[in-house]
């Protein structure tokens, strides 16, 4: 898995430096994206006992399409859904010429001489919409929905209103992502009610592994023996069913790993790629769909993983 990802970022990087193949890479994975959510919902309604071909050992009620887990299976639709995000903003910029004065009659010219390359790239972002939801994932759901209102607000801030048009612009956007939340997300809306935030046991994880952390803070247990040193540090509260052999937390598994050092060093390098595409963000005009893609992607992987380990499945970290 670790070889496969460095291949891939080098592999990706060099082809990317060609402008025509950095845009083919990323349709690529937007419709392969939406091509995975497809399958998913329809194996959902007839099969959901089955992974491709293996019998399905956990989350039979819910979609996971080809992942195991439906926390990474959302972060992951989550992404696709935030790059047909932006191809249909793109899309829309390039078909109508937006400014400020023409956003309220935008609605009324979409409905009555829609392109068909919008309704296309609207229709692949609702499946990759409705395939998150349908992962009953409650971190996994809201990030998607916060980082599909975030990059329409970036995508568009020069079009908005300079006088609260950005702030009105988030308030709406959210406001609609709660509403999705309560027509198609009524599953999640339950288990925030039942379980709240968090779980008990997650929790309880996190504060083994501080002491696992605090235990060997210089150099760690080495890499990948988390599943083997965290039974002595596991807390009688966490159920004992099931078997943690993740952090639900990569940072904290980093740290638990291979010490403090070298997490700390990890953390640094993340932060210097998020400067550097925050600065393609604001100062590139021309396929601004690519860097602020890669920025909002990262951000909601790095975000998701801090709280699970979504990055650390490889079908995800290689499209991340």
């Amino acid at each position: 898995a670790t070889l496969a990802n460095i291949l891939a970022i080098i592999c990706s990087f060099i082809v990317c430096t060609d402008r025509d193949r950095a845009r083919q890479l990323f349709l690529v994975v937007a419709w392969s994206g939406a091509v995975y959510a497809a399958y998913g919902i329809v194996m959902y309604f007839f099969d959901p006992t089955h992974l491709l071909w293996r019998e399905k050992i956990a989350y039979t009620d819910v979609l996971t399409s080809t992942f195991v887990n439906r926390n990474t299976a959302a972060a992951y639709f989550g992404s696709c859904a935030v790059l047909w995000m932006l191809l249909l903003s793109q899309q829309i910029r390039r078909r109508f010429a937006l400014s400020h004065i023409y956003w309220r009659s935008l609605a009324r010219q979409l409905l009555t001489e829609m392109p068909r390359q919008i309704a296309l790239s609207f229709a692949m972002l609702l499946l990759c919409l409705v395939a998150t939801l349908m992962t009953n994932s409650r971190a996994g759901i809201v990030l998607s929905l916060v980082a599909l209102v975030i990059t329409f607000a970036t995508y568009f801030h020069r079009e908005l209103p300079r006088r609260g048009g950005l702030v009105a612009t988030l308030a709406i956007g959210a406001l609609i992502a709660l509403l999705l939340l309560q027509v198609l997300g009524g599953n999640v809306i339950g288990r925030f009610d039942l379980q709240g935030l968090s779980d008990e046991g997650r929790l309880e994880t996190y504060r083994s592994t501080l002491r696992m952390i605090a235990n060997s803070p210089w150099l760690g247990s080495g890499l990948g023996t988390f599943a083997w040193g965290f039974p002595a540090y596991r807390s009688p509260n966490i159920s004992m069913w099931g078997i943690w052999d993740r952090a639900h937390s990569t940072p904290l598994e980093l740290a638990a790993d291979l010490g403090l050092p070298m997490a700390a060093l990890v953390i640094v390098v993340w932060l210097i790629i998020l400067a550097v595409l925050i600065r393609g963000v604001r100062t590139r005009h021309r396929d601004l769909v690519l860097p602020l893609g890669a920025l909002t992607v990262a951000v909601l992987g790095l975000a998701h993983s801090s709280i699970d380990f979504s990055l650390q499945i490889p079908g995800y970290s290689i499209i991340v």
